[in-house]
């Protein structure tokens, strides 16, 4: 079961073997054959090198990099930020698999419910806006997109609306017999003692907001005359994360563009689309966040910043720079002076020089050197001393060595008539990077563990670990482990779980990591499950690994034993036989071990 859902399992079996992992992956990341597996770049973290593998024998992927890991269920629930539910259906409709109705229980079967209403709410909300748009009342709002220079196919491509001045929203909604509950849940109404329930959304033009499978989430409205705010947007709600959706997505990610282009607004990206630049997207009226950053991720390796042209343009981009580079996104800045915004520039001056001035765009980083020139008096020498001592800053955020070499050589090439030399800046870099930089500049790595330290792992959690390896990777292993093992054994509860699993399978003729990994949907138990069933044991012939099997065989009875001993009973003495037994057959595994020849094929 996973999120309340009862699925039955021979389904999600036939959902997995019908989706070859190296057919599916190989839409979103471009694989090399290397001896029996597929590598590419890990679409989860930023890398040069490719230690993201593939694995078409045992359906699994898993990153040597960053350990994320699993099968095809796995893969798209993290890569397109999906439930379980919604990834076997999108993998059972590539597959042609027909699934049976979903059962829900419990509390998750209420939220699956409630959001399904409040979906339900928004895409009647939607549809109710563009008709209103066609109707007396909205007249002016048709007059005002018109006006804009809109062609009618670009109003109807994003349902473009209009929520009248009578605000009949709600007993539009009412009619459908929606509780004031869920209707002031949707963030699409406001509510006071005096008034009651009212339309949030009166007299402006409506833009639907779409997730990526085109489902409305939220609503922007643009106000028709000169009341504030100019723009009003749908707060955050069940179905509504302002920091992991952007504004034109759902269009976008098809688009057969290179990169995506990044701007403010719902107009420039609207305007855009119209003029034949389907990649452009837009963050829901706040910065760019991490959330953004990771969606952008699946879908480009490149952003264009193309912000407005004015001071809180540039700095939007300055923070956005950063984020993007820390999710593994190169990035270029679009100049658009003399103009305003994307939509000014186009009328202006037309498709054509908008395309050349994208291919314009500034690297991002050296983006960066050119504004922060700005802060320093570059007619003095401490002003220039200040400004280099910046870049060393700015440069000892570059990890690699060979990209942090190629921008010294581009400030001094751009810089060089201050008298700044390529090795005074490199001493500058080494210098900070020996004493420490500041605290705000300073890049502080995350442990791959999260924040938090990790805890060290013991030499028993390690035997565990290894014998699942042996476990699910060599099943012939199986005819020695069940003589002395057995999934009780395993004191880590997640390793018990993954054993007890294994066990079964292997009762029943088919060990198969792939499908143990069905029923783990929490990321990290994928990871840590997947990454089991994805090492290597560097061992130099069979005699080596028949005697590292065995002092593992033996680490984790040992465990075992003394995990039992301090939670025995004296009193139970049954207990206290089987304590007795145990004690035994780790002596004669001790005596045995050495004897003991074991098939690893």
């Amino acid at each position: 079961m996973r999120n309340g859902a009862r699925y039955d399992e021979d389904i999600i079996e036939e959902v997995r073997t019908k989706n070859d992992i190296v057919d599916v992956i190989s839409q979103y990341v471009k694989l090399t054959r290397k001896g029996s597996n597929y590598f590419g770049l890990c679409p989860f973290h930023n890398e040069k090198s490719p230690s993201f593998s593939v694995s078409p024998s045992k359906q699994m992927y898993y990153c040597f990099g960053c350990g994320a890991g699993g099968n095809i269920f796995n893969f798209i629930m993290e890569y397109e930020n999906l439930s379980f539910g919604e990834a076997l259906s999108r993998l059972a409709q590539r597959a042609g698999v027909s699934l049976p109705k979903i059962e829900y229980s419990g509390r998750a079967g209420e939220q699956a419910r409630r959001r399904a209403a409040l979906l339900e709410i928004h895409k009647l909300a939607a549809g109710y806006f563009y008709y209103q748009l066609r109707g007396k009342d909205g007249r002016s709002a048709l007059d005002y997109l018109r006006g804009r220079e809109l062609k009618e196919e670009t109003i109807r491509k994003f349902g473009l609306g209009y929520a009248g001045r009578s605000g009949s929203l709600y007993r539009y909604l009412k009619g459908r017999n929606y509780s004031d509950e869920l209707l002031r849940d949707s963030g699409l109404f406001n509510v006071d003692e005096r008034r009651g329930m009212y339309d949030k959304f009166r007299d402006r033009v409506i833009f639907p907001i779409m997730d990526v499978n085109s489902r409305v989430i939220g609503f922007g409205g643009r106000v028709m005359g000169d009341g504030k705010p100019k723009y009003l947007n749908s707060p955050e709600t069940e179905i509504f994360d302002k920091g992991r959706n952007l504004y034109g997505l759902h269009a976008a990610r098809s688009s057969r563009k290179e990169n995506l282009i990044l701007c403010e607004g719902y107009m420039d990206v609207i305007a855009m689309h119209q003029a034949g630049f389907t990649n452009a997207v837009a963050s829901l009226g706040t910065a760019l966040t991490s959330g953004h950053a990771s969606l952008v991720k699946r879908y480009t390796r490149e952003v264009l910043l193309l912000y407005d042209s004015d001071e809180a343009g540039i700095r939007a981009a300055l923070r956005a720079i950063p984020i993007l580079r820390e999710a593994g996104v190169n990035s270029r800045v679009v100049s658009l002076k003399p103009f305003k915004d994307p939509d000014e520039f186009i009328k202006s001056q037309g498709a054509q020089a908008f395309e050349e001035r994208l291919a314009q765009a500034t690297d991002s980083f050296l983006f960066r050197i050119y504004t922060c020139e700005r802060e320093f008096d570059m007619n003095t020498p401490q002003g220039q001393n200040e400004f280099f001592q910046q870049c060393a800053r700015l440069l000892l955020e570059l990890s690699d060595e060979l990209e942090r070499k190629l921008y010294i050589e581009a400030i001094v090439r751009d810089y060089g008539r201050y008298g700044i030399r390529a090795e005074d800046l490199r001493k500058r870099v080494n210098a900070l990077a020996i004493k420490g930089t500041p605290a705000e500049t300073r890049v502080r790595p995350i442990p791959a563990g999260g924040p938090e330290k990790r805890k060290k792992e013991s030499a028993g959690e390690k035997a565990q670990k290894l014998l699942l390896t042996w476990l699910g990777n060599c099943p012939s292993v199986f005819d020695t482990a069940e003589q002395y093992l057995s999934p009780e054994d395993f004191v880590v509860p997640l390793y018990r779980q993954v054993a007890e699993m294994l066990f079964s399978q292997h009762r029943q003729g088919d060990v198969n990591p792939g499908r143990l990994l069905n029923a783990f949907t929490d990321s990290e138990e994928q990871r840590e499950v997947a990454a089991l069933f994805n090492t290597t044991l560097h061992l130099e012939n069979e005699e080596e690994e028949t005697r590292a099997f065995t002092d593992a065989l033996f680490r984790v009875k040992e465990e075992s034993l003394r995990e039992k001993s301090r939670s025995l009973d004296p009193s139970d003495m049954e207990g206290v036989k089987k304590q007795i037994q145990a004690k035994k057959d780790l002596e004669e595994l001790e005596r045995k071990r050495r004897e003991l020849h074991i098939s690893f094929h």
